[in-house]
């Protein structure tokens, strides 16, 4: 044997492998579960899934994770499975319930991570479908550092109701709607039954499919998966093409430092943008880049937003899903566009072993006559639709996305909330006017806690008709799903005696989405004045929002739970 075959050998050997008698009890017990004296000298692949039956997200997952086993045994390796929780946002929204959204995304990175570091695991496939699924796993694959490969359960296919596509936001909608007198029982009922037809994440570009994209984009799955939907052949090859992916990592010693890399992130910045993709990913991007040990700051997130145009038609606010962009040519067809005109960074490694620049020599362009993503010379906007604000209201930064909003500036007076329950009832009560600012405040990561989404109250004001004609800010989030004028993540929180704390009922408000700006008409010496006698209220102490309320970070910095 030459000594180059040796060492690749002795890369890829088991952790748990050894001649010694020290490691005879950690064999003994691996034995119980049906590993052979052959498997000890191979590599032990931990194959952890999401899979539960409490969202149609993660319905399917455990089969996808049987392929991946599969794929990781046939290419000589012994995978053992293992799951981790996860929650469904959509099932949760506008409930008490949703504060447990946010940290279920670092529950599921530090599960993961306990796992793979305690059982001495030598690679990884991760499987996620629903939001806080994917920069959960994309977390636990930075702070593992083994090689790995993210495989998206994929997206739902849409539902029909009156020959036309809906989708889970159809329904939210459509309580404002029905509020609003313009549908009835029957109809808002009709179109809860079908929104849903089966296995697989929210369908449009909302934070799952999102996500998905921006992992692709960044080299940690597989070319084409973020877009194979969840119940297709596609999904189910490229699941069994992971497993198989990781035994090639091991032995190419390709490791998630050399995948996670400051250009990576900005791939996944741009094609996010190009997508149209959620406000939510700039928080887990964040989040992911700070387990990377990448310096990634909101910052960049203008800078990049600044030269890329936003190309695809999606929902929320187009008229296309996920699948649709599948049957367009899918992900890997619009990252080709980007590289192909000096977006994206072709050196940078992925999952496959090759470079960005050799995935995409092999990939399909769009397919001909498509409508889905359009051409660069008419985009739908001319820069990318996320942006971050800045002001007297907002110092660290807040978070708006702006595809399909006409409003450039509003201003007008604020209506302060601090629950999102008695927001709602505002809403519903008709006592919100046309032109007010409705804020919703001490719903941030340490104040709500768990900084929950508006999903359910932004949909409200759509399905009555005053998307653009209120605007709702929070120190919360918005789903994925939520479109109109809105903005999110406001930071710092007002637990964190941020100005929002101190908005009063009719200040005017200023949203400027030209200028980047949003601010609140006060002088220094009124803010001071009202700063004089404010203390923060308790933090919540029990169980895990008690946990996450007492180590969470600023929203800006991703709402992150560790510290480097």
């Amino acid at each position: 044997m030459s000594k180059e075959t040796n060492t690749k050998d002795l890369r890829i050997k088991s952790k748990v492998y050894s001649e010694g008698a020290i490691k005879a009890p950690n064999r003994a017990m691996l034995r119980a579960v049906g590993v052979t004296d052959e498997d000890f000298t191979k590599p032990m692949i931990g194959i952890a899934s999401t899979w539960a039956e409490v969202t149609p997200c993660n319905i399917h997952l455990n089969d996808l994770a049987a392929q991946a086993k599969k794929g990781a045994r046939e290419a000589g390796g012994v995978p053992l499975q293992f799951n981790t929780i996860t929650v469904s946002d959509g099932i949760s929204m506008g409930t008490e319930g949703m504060r447990y959204s946010l940290p279920s995304r670092d529950l599921i990175a530090d599960s993961i991570e306990t796992v793979v570091g305690a059982e001495n695991l030598d690679g990884l496939v991760a499987i996620g479908a629903c939001d806080k699924n994917i920069p959960g796993c994309a977390i636990a694959i930075a702070n593992a550092g083994v090689p790995a490969v993210f495989v998206y359960g994929g997206t739902i296919a849409p539902g029909r109701y009156k020959g036309k596509d809906i989708d889970l936001v159809s329904v939210f909608e459509g309580v404002g709607k029905h509020n609003n007198g313009d549908i009835d029982d029957e109809e808002l009922r009709g179109i809860e039954c079908s929104a849903c037809p089966g296995a697989g994440a929210c369908g449009g570009m909302y934070t799952a499919n999102t996500m998905a994209s921006a992992m692709e984009a960044m080299g940690l799955s597989l070319p084409g998966s973020s877009s194979n939907p969840a119940e297709s052949p596609e999904k189910v090859a490229d699941t069994k093409a992971a497993g198989e992916a990781v035994y090639k990592l091991l032995e190419k010693g390709i490791y998630p430092k050399d995948i996670m890399t400051k250009k990576a992130f900005e791939n996944a910045i741009t094609v996010v943008m190009a997508l149209g993709g959620s406000t939510n990913a700039i928080l887990h991007l964040l989040a992911i880049a700070h387990a990377a040990e990448v310096d990634l700051t909101i910052d960049d997130f203008n800078r990049i937003q600044e030269r890329v145009p936003h190309l695809a038609d999606l929902k929320p606010s187009g008229r296309f899903v996920m699948q649709d962009l599948h049957h367009a040519g899918g992900v890997q067809a619009v990252m080709k566009l980007l590289y192909d005109h000096g977006y994206l960074h072709g050196d940078c490694m992925t999952v496959t072993g090759k470079t960005i620049a050799e995935n995409l020599a092999e990939a399909n362009g769009l397919v001909e006559g498509q409508n889905v993503i359009m051409p660069l010379d008419k985009p739908k906007r001319e820069d990318g639709p996320l942006i971050v604000l800045k002001g007297n209201l907002s110092p660290s930064g807040a978070v708006a996305k702006v595809s399909g909003v006409k409003v450039k500036r509003h201003t007008g007076p604020a209506r302060v909330f601090d629950n999102e329950k008695d927001a709602t009832n505002a809403v519903l009560n008709n006592e919100i006017k046309e032109g007010d600012v409705l804020i919703i405040r001490y719903v941030g990561p340490k104040g709500g806690p768990g900084m929950p989404e508006m999903l359910s109250i932004s949909s409200i004001l759509v399905g009555k008709g005053l998307g653009e004609k209120v605007a709702l800010l929070t120190d919360g989030r918005f789903s994925g799903g939520t479109h109109g004028l809105v903005v999110g993540h406001i930071a710092p929180e007002a637990q964190d005696g941020g100005p929002i704390a101190f908005v009063k009922d009719g200040d005017l408000v200023t949203i400027d989405s030209d200028r980047k700006e949003i601010s609140f008409e006060i002088s220094e010496e009124q803010l001071e004045y009202r700063q004089k006698d404010w203390t923060a209220p308790p933090l919540y102490r029990k169980g895990i929002l008690g946990k996450y309320a007492h180590n969470v970070s600023c929203a800006s910095k991703g709402a992150i739970t560790d510290f480097l």
